[in-house]
């Protein structure tokens, strides 16, 4: 019986190696890339006056050569966001062998 086991345990395992992409949805990510460029997001003018600050968390789609494919907000206030998109959509990383997503936190607040 214990055999049996063993050998299911081995076929499934030849079967994942196999076909790893059916398996995987994403490579690994050697860690996060180093940005090149940062450009700094334009604070709203309704943000401003509303006296609106916080924190806007996205996550980039970062193409082999560094630029941006898509960014996409997970977090922080509306008024906010579109601004941390546009300026993140901006940003160049360092290339690397494939794409890879980025997060990123932008911290909005005036002095």
């Amino acid at each position: 019986m214990r055999r049996s086991k063993l050998i299911a345990a081995l076929v499934v395992a030849c079967m994942l190696t196999l076909v790893p992409g059916r398996f995987l949805a994403q490579e690994p990510s050697d860690g996060p890339r180093k940005v090149l460029n940062k450009v700094p997001p334009v604070y709203p003018a309704v943000a401003r006056n509303m006296d609106i600050r916080g924190i806007v968390k996205v996550e980039a789609l970062v193409a082999p050569n560094g630029t941006v494919k898509s960014v996409e907000v997970k977090g922080g206030h509306p008024v906010l966001a579109q601004a941390a998109v546009d300026a993140v959509r901006q940003w160049k990383w360092q290339p690397a062998a494939h794409e890879t997503k980025e997060s990123v936190e932008l911290k909005f607040h005036f002095d």
